[in-house]
């Protein structure tokens, strides 16, 4: 089947995916530092302070997916579906009524868990459970959410920021999710139960003869993925996108400065990082599903780091093109892969508890990125000097990768 007949077919659960995805953005970082200037005037806050509240918020937001994120497993996808919206609406409540500097680390924390925590995870884990032979399709169509959102989001709250104040901007916000997102997502997931009964049925032969045919894959519990090295090699290489995109996203305006780029100029440019994103996705989604992720998964970090390598030496306008385009393909890629890659190597049936914990840790890396970036600002550090030390970072995690992809283990 291909791409086109393929979404027209499941035109409804991947556009559930899409959405859930699309509407993260209320909780990921590109689109909270929009605020961060209004946000750090109106407290009286520094680039480390206000990068160690968002730590504090984002790294116990980490630390509660892990039990979040095995909801999905038990829970009916459409209750839990209803609920996280209903969560995130509150927290963008929340965002606006904050009253001091130092709320400002719980009303991350709800951001940070409901949007880029809990909508992802729910995204991601449906799409990587309910297909098979074409996962990759089915997460690289749905995860267009993600750049969709970049493209979208940050100029909304620009504007409506501008229009109402960062405050009334949130409210807005809140409102809009209340009256709109839980009907959609309700209506989009209508016919849920029998795509969960087959679901049921494929996992039960799972690790069984079937007739004819070989054993199928095993289904990995989460106990069991945490006594397997694989895991540990390929978390410490996935979490490196998190924390370099997240700092270099939440120190934007910085970056622009460091290069000579006026902030128009920069939001601009990345136009590059959502067109990047888009291709990466709709490319590797094919290519998972003729050859598996596991074999690409090697690859997916390179235009990361020909994007920190573009700002050493470079500061012409047009390398800012170049620098969010090369990010993007290595975000949209690599959610893409990483979507399908935890099925491949550990099953199914227990995915959403085995995702939690690697979402937890990216999670964990974007709340440091912002608050070390911010403190190695502060001190007088270059983004040239920071951007050398990600390159390292990078060499490291591609070698974790590839480690991890030679290790031997029953399966």
């Amino acid at each position: 089947m291909n791409y086109l007949a393929f979404a027209l077919a499941n035109r409804r659960f991947l556009s559930f995916g899409l959405l859930v995805a699309f509407f993260s953005s209320f909780g990921q970082t590109y689109f909270i530092a929009v605020f961060g200037p209004d946000i750090r005037a109106e407290f009286g806050l520094s680039h480390g302070a206000f990068g160690g509240y968002y730590a504090i918020g984002t790294t116990a937001s980490a630390i509660c997916l892990i039990w979040a994120g095995r909801m999905i497993d038990r829970l009916d996808l459409r209750l839990l579906s209803a609920g996280v919206c209903l969560a995130l609406t509150a927290a963008c409540a929340f965002m606006a009524l904050v009253p001091a500097a130092w709320v400002l680390a719980p009303a991350i924390f709800a951001l940070r868990l409901t949007g880029q925590g809990l909508m992802s995870h729910t995204a991601m884990t449906s799409m990587g459970r309910y297909y098979e032979a074409e996962r990759g399709r089915a997460i690289s169509v749905a995860m267009l959410g993600f750049p969709l959102g970049v493209a979208v989001f940050p100029a909304l709250g620009v504007a409506l920021s501008g229009a109402l104040g960062w405050r009334l901007a949130w409210a807005a916000i809140a409102a809009a999710l209340a009256v709109f997102l839980v009907p959609l997502v309700l209506w989009l997931l209508r016919g849920h139960a029998s795509r969960h009964r087959m679901f049921m049925e494929r996992s039960a032969t799972d690790g069984q003869e079937t007739p004819g045919g070989p054993v199928r894959r095993r289904q990995w519990t989460r106990a069991e993925v945490l006594r397997d090295p694989r895991f540990y090699l390929l978390s410490f290489a996935i979490t490196a996108p998190s924390f370099i995109v997240t700092g270099l996203f939440f120190h934007q305006a910085l970056v622009a400065a460091a290069k000579g780029w006026s902030l128009a100029w920069m939001a601009t440019a990345f136009i590059g990082y959502t067109v990047g994103s888009i291709c990466a996705n709709l490319v590797f989604g094919p290519l998972i599903d003729r050859y598996g992720a596991r074999r690409l998964l090697a690859f997916y970090l390179l235009p990361l780091a020909a994007a920190c390598l573009c700002i050493i030496p470079f500061d012409h306008a047009l390398v800012a093109i170049a620098y969010t385009m090369l990010m993007g393909i290595s975000s949209g890629g690599g959610q893409t892969l990483i979507g399908a890659a935890w099925p491949e190597f550990y099953g199914v049936l227990h995915l959403g508890a085995i995702r939690a914990m690697v979402m937890s840790l990216s999670v964990v890396g974007s709340a440091l990125s912002p608050a070390v970036l911010g403190w190695l600002i502060d001190l007088g550090v270059s983004i040239e000097a920071i951007a050398g030390a990600f390159l390292i970072y990078l060499a490291a995690a591609v070698g974790c990768i590839v480690l991890a992809l030679r290790w031997r283990t029953e399966e």
